[in-house]
């Protein structure tokens, strides 16, 4: 029989915190966080990955109001600043906090962009002990002298490598350098192997303890992962539709490599009487939290969106992630199908294989170790049958092989060049003259003039 993890009443949490977890329906910690908690409580500086889902803003939250509870100083500036890449995490991030915080006075507020910059100020004036923040608002508030990071105890960087991604790197330095430099700080990220993420560790992690959770880089066994071959958009098109309308009652993430390719479906869908939504960074940040809570409460069934919704975004109940273009690369894959097969639970990904996104998906599925299962749509099939890099190798094949043939047959110009020179041997070229006299430079003969 497999063991259980421990449970939260395990550790010695404060009575407030048990509650609100008892609150939540948490009892047993996930991996994450049963290495993480006892770690973090004992003051170490922390540097994590672990799978989309996995629980890893409980993991961090929990030692942070454990000593804010415990070590409680209401004169101090913010005690605990949380980087994140996008508006929709730091949302995210702020309603678990606020959650984790109902049977406490600890108070937490989310910094982003797309909000007024005054009332952020007015906001800050009463030092909330948590701030959860874009690099690029926070940057704002201390560029503006509006944030005082001189008291901070806790500096988390989550989602450290998509934050890399989006270029970032300058200005999470730059914060870094703002706080406190005698803090605990904990660096989270879904992949170890990220190019910066070793050297944006050395430059604010002290001696920090490392953890790798969970199944990185390796077949996501609660998640049925499918391709699906098409010809071009317009089929694409034709099979989202087909899928979606064989089962109207799943909740579904389908991505688009850009905006305007999420909009142009949006509208597809919506001629097709589905109930659908977009979202993009692009749309006001009023417009964004109004789509995520239709989407979450199942108002609307469809939600059609750019990677923005890749990271962090806890979507309960999600049966279906369908990637209308193939994510870019084997981490923003794992992203994207991590929004479903939460906690537990499972869930299907199907991506949509193109001629040109065949290569991708191959590469792809070499990265992640993973072999996806490949399945028709009935009545629409497509011509496309993959393997085009075969193709291509035979095709160059043959053509080299062609102009080898060719240039063997070809005859040289300058032999009949010799042949014609031999037959002229003997005969008597008219003098330069008599051919001046006879013709004009164009070849006509030359008007006389009286």
């Amino acid at each position: 029989m497999k063991e259980l993890n421990p449970k939260f009443s395990d550790f010695d949490l404060d009575e407030k915190l048990l509650k609100a977890l008892t609150k939540l329906q948490f009892e047993n910690c996930m991996s994450i966080q049963a290495e993480m908690l006892p770690i973090a409580i004992n003051g170490f500086d922390i540097l994590a990955s672990a799978e989309t889902g996995s629980g890893k803003t409980i993991a961090y939250l929990l030692p942070v109001l454990q000593k804010f509870i415990q070590q409680p100083a209401p004169n101090t500036a913010t005690r605990c600043l949380i980087l994140v890449p996008t508006r929709e995490l730091a949302a995210q991030i702020e309603t678990d906090c606020k959650a984790l915080c109902s049977f406490s006075q600890i108070n937490c507020k989310a910094m982003i962009g797309g909000v007024s910059f005054k009332e952020q100020k007015a906001l800050l004036r009463k030092n909330p002990e948590i701030l959860i923040a874009t690099p690029g608002r926070i940057l704002e508030h201390i560029n503006q002298a509006s944030v005082d990071l001189s008291d901070l105890e806790f500096l988390i960087l989550d989602e450290a490598d998509r934050m890399l991604d989006m270029g970032f790197r300058e200005d999470v330095l730059e914060i870094c350098n703002a706080c406190k430099k005698e803090r605990q700080t904990f660096l989270l990220s879904a992949t170890m192997v990220h190019v910066g993420i070793e050297k944006i560790a050395t430059s604010i992690l002290n001696k920090a303890v490392h953890i790798e959770d969970g199944k990185y880089r390796q077949q996501e066994s609660n998640i049925k992962q499918q391709t699906v071959l098409a010809d071009d958009v317009a089929h694409k098109n034709k099979l989202v539709g087909k899928i979606l309308q064989n089962d109207q009652d799943q909740k579904v993430l389908i991505f688009t490599n850009t905006r305007t390719q999420a909009m142009q479906l949006n509208a597809y869908l919506q001629y097709e009487k589905l109930n659908t939504a977009y979202l993009h960074g692009e749309l006001s940040q009023e417009d964004r939290q109004m789509v995520m809570q239709q989407f979450r409460k199942g108002s609307t069934k469809i939600l059609v969106a750019t990677d923005l919704a890749a990271r962090g975004l806890d979507i309960k109940d999600l049966d279906l992630v369908l990637n209308f273009d193939m994510a870019r690369s084997g981490d923003d894959y794992l992203h994207r199908i991590g929004r479903t097969g939460r906690a537990g639970k499972t869930g299907t990904a199907i991506s949509l294989i193109n001629a040109n996104d065949w290569n991708l998906s191959q590469s792809i599925a070499r990265y992640l170790n993973v072999e996806f299962e490949e399945i028709a749509i009935k009545g629409l099939q497509a011509k496309f049958k993959g393997k085009i890099e075969n193709k291509k190798k035979n095709t160059s094949k043959k053509n080299s092989q062609a102009k080898k043939d060719a240039s063997k047959n070809k005859s040289h110009p300058k032999a009949k060049q010799r042949l014609r020179n031999k037959k002229n041997i003997g005969k008597r070229r008219k003098p330069k003259q008599e051919e001046s006299s006879t013709a004009g430079n164009d070849g006509f003969a030359p008007l006389k003039i009286k």
